[in-house]
C-alpha cells in the first residue's frame, strides 16, 4: 500500500512539475514595441490601434491594455471624440509605470497625447475646431500638471 501511494504522489509531482514549467518572460523586444506606440505621429497612433483591436496577439508581452479613458475629465468633451486618444495615454502611463520608466517618458507621453488630440480636432474647421483645439490644449496641460496625481493617473481609489 505504501508503495503504491509512493508511486501516486510520484507521478502527481512529476506531472505537476512538468504541466507548470518555466516561467516564460516578454519577448526582448517589448521596450522598442512600446516606445513604437507612444511616439507622436499618426503612424504610431495607428500601430497601437491596430494592436488594440488585436490584443491576444500581443498577449505574450504583458502590456496592460487597461483604462479610465480621461480620467475625470469628460471622455467626449463637447462631442470631441476624445476617448480613444486618452486610452493610449493610459496604455503609455501604465506600460511605462510598470516598466520603471515613466519619469524619463512622461513628457513624450503627454505631447502624443496632445498630437492625438489636435489630429481629432483636425477634423473640424471655424468656430468648433477652435473649440476643439482650445479643449485640447486644455486637456494637455492639466496631464502636463497633474499627470503624476492620482486622480488623472487612474491610480486612485474609488
Amino acid at each position: 500500500m505504501r508503495r503504491r501511494l509512493a508511486a501516486v504522489v510520484a507521478t502527481a509531482v512529476t506531472g505537476i512539475v512538468a504541466f507548470a514549467g518555466p516561467a516564460t518572460a516578454a519577448p526582448a523586444d517589448k521596450p522598442q514595441v512600446l516606445s513604437g506606440w507612444t511616439q507622436t505621429s499618426a503612424a504610431s497612433y495607428n500601430s497601437w490601434l491596430a494592436a488594440r483591436g488585436a490584443q491576444g496577439t500581443w498577449s505574450s508581452y504583458g502590456f496592460d491594455w487597461s483604462t479610465d479613458y480621461c480620467s475625470s475629465s469628460p471622455d467626449n468633451p463637447f462631442g470631441f471624440p476624445f476617448q480613444t486618444s486618452c486610452a493610449r495615454h493610459d496604455f503609455g502611463y501604465r506600460n511605462y509605470k510598470a516598466a520603471g520608466s515613466f519619469s524619463a517618458n512622461k513628457p513624450r507621453l503627454d505631447d502624443a497625447l496632445y498630437a492625438d488630440l489636435k489630429r481629432v480636432c483636425s477634423a473640424y474647421s471655424g468656430v468648433k475646431k477652435a473649440s476643439c483645439d482650445s479643449t485640447a490644449w486644455t486637456y494637455y496641460q492639466a496631464v502636463k500638471a497633474l499627470g503624476n496625481s492620482p486622480a488623472v493617473d487612474g491610480s486612485a481609489s474609488v
